[in-house]
Formats: structure tokens, C-alpha cells, sequence
């Protein structure tokens, strides 16, 4: 039997999967520190807030859920302010299943986001690294859920050294509700869902090197909420988002069995 055959047959077969860790938010107070460490300061993408550290009207835990919280604050001269959490040094994985049952914000600016990265970043930096992005959404565009890849280039592309692919899904009002944004990672492929039903497959193509497959290396998770920037903010930011919540029910994370 092919190695392409093989790989085919077990695709098609449903994995089972055991829970390695999970956060489901209790008690209140302070994320867990032995799950969850911070990014500070301004990080990334021109976005207007600073991310604060350990600082809990930005980031607690209250009513069972995690609250990420953006707000026009003037924090220490920091007009908007909110966090970013992450897995870095506590959590990571190679292949596996991560669910996150959450629920967005919205409003002109919000730039709410559930992904990962390759622990060995600050080795060979981004997007050699890859980059998972499990859940993306911008306020100026409020029904439109993102699922993307990002990786760097081949010898034989063209172009920009940063490449990505994904898609995108119209979801009614899905700030309404609490929703489960899902990876399944395989060695052969990663698949994106939500609410269980798969929304974008992005596969290993054994004839293109390790820039096309930066994904058999662990990575960590990150839970942020940023506001304006060069995605998030190409319409502004309405000062009526604010305070804005993401907020997350649980993170699981499995390894397949079978």
C-alpha cells in the first residue's frame, strides 16, 4: 500500500481522542498561572491597545468564564488597554485537538482572536515558525468568522516571504452566543472547525519542503483581544465598543488514541 493510500484510509477514519489539559475557569480571580503567562506592551499589527500583565480589569476569571476586557482607560498613560494570554512556557503540542468554547465582541475595531504559534519563534522567528489561527473575527466586518494558515515560503514561490490560505464563513450575529472554535491537527493535515462542522482543511504537500509544513513542531496557544490595527482598525475604532469582552467558557486540549 502508498503512503498517499495509507494516509486517505486513515483520514477517513473518525479519531478518538483523551483529554490531556483543560482550564474551565474556576476559581475566579487571575487566569491559572500554571496554564496561562502574558504578552505586555505593544506586540504587534499597529493595534492601538497595550497589553497589560496580571492586571485584572483586563484579564479574570469571574462567573466561570475567562474575561478578556479592552478598555479606553488611560492605564498608566495607555489611551486603550486589554490582554493577551498564553500557553508559552505552561502548555504546548504536536498534533492533537484544542476546543474553545467562546463568545466574541463586536462593534467597529474589535479584533478578537484564538491561535497559535511554534514554540521554537524565538529560534527561527515568524512565520517560519507557523502560525494556526483557529478563530479570527473584525468588528467591521461582524459576521464573517476566519480560519487561517500562515507559514513562509518555498524555495519555488514567488511573492511576499509570508504566506497564508484559509476561509472564511458568514455566521449570523455570532456575537450572540457562545460558539466552539476547534483545531484537529494530524501529521498530514490540519482541520478547522466550528461548532463541530469543518470549515477549512490545509494540507502537507510531502513535495514542498518544511516552509509548506512548519507544523510538525509544538506550538502554544494564545487567547487575545486586540483593538484597531492594520486589520482590525481599517475602519476605526467606535469609542461605543468599549468596555468589549471576549469571553471564553473552557480551552481542552486532546491527543489521538486511535
Amino acid at each position: 500500500m502508498s503512503v498517499g493510500l495509507a494516509l486517505m484510509m486513515a483520514s477517513a477514519i473518525a479519531p478518538q481522542w483523551r483529554l490531556v489539559w483543560k482550564d474551565e475557569f474556576t476559581p475566579p480571580g487571575a487566569p491559572s498561572p500554571k496554564n496561562w503567562t502574558y504578552e505586555t506592551g505593544y506586540i504587534r499589527n499597529n493595534e492601538a491597545q497595550f497589553y497589560t500583565e496580571n492586571r485584572r480589569e483586563n484579564a479574570r476569571v469571574e462567573g466561570g468564564r475567562l474575561i478578556i476586557e479592552a478598555r479606553k482607560d488611560n492605564f498608566k498613560g495607555n489611551e486603550v488597554t486589554s490582554a493577551s494570554i498564553t500557553t508559552q512556557g505552561k502548555h504546548s503540542m504536536l498534533y492533537g485537538r484544542v476546543v474553545v468554547r467562546a463568545k466574541i465582541p463586536t462593534g467597529r475595531g474589535t479584533w478578537p482572536a484564538i491561535w497559535m504559534l511554534g514554540t521554537n519563534i524565538t529560534s527561527v522567528g515568524w512565520p517560519r515558525c507557523g502560525e494556526i489561527d483557529i478563530m479570527e473575527n473584525v468588528g467591521h466586518n461582524p459576521e464573517d468568522m476566519v480560519f487561517t494558515i500562515h507559514r513562509a515560503k518555498t524555495e519555488s514561490e514567488t511573492g511576499d516571504v509570508h504566506k497564508f490560505e484559509g476561509k472564511s464563513i458568514q455566521v449570523k450575529e455570532p456575537w450572540k452566543q457562545f460558539h466552539d472554535y476547534e483545531l484537529q491537527w494530524f501529521p498530514d493535515r490540519l482541520d478547522q472547525l466550528m461548532d463541530g462542522k469543518l470549515v477549512h482543511t490545509y494540507r502537507r504537500d510531502p513535495q514542498a519542503g518544511p516552509e509548506q509544513w512548519p507544523f510538525d513542531k509544538p506550538q502554544y496557544l494564545i487567547l487575545n483581544l486586540a483593538i484597531g490595527g492594520s486589520w482590525g482598525g481599517q475602519k476605526g475604532i467606535d469609542d461605543a465598543i468599549f468596555p468589549a469582552r471576549l469571553e471564553i467558557d473552557y480551552v481542552r486540549v486532546y491527543e489521538q488514541i486511535s
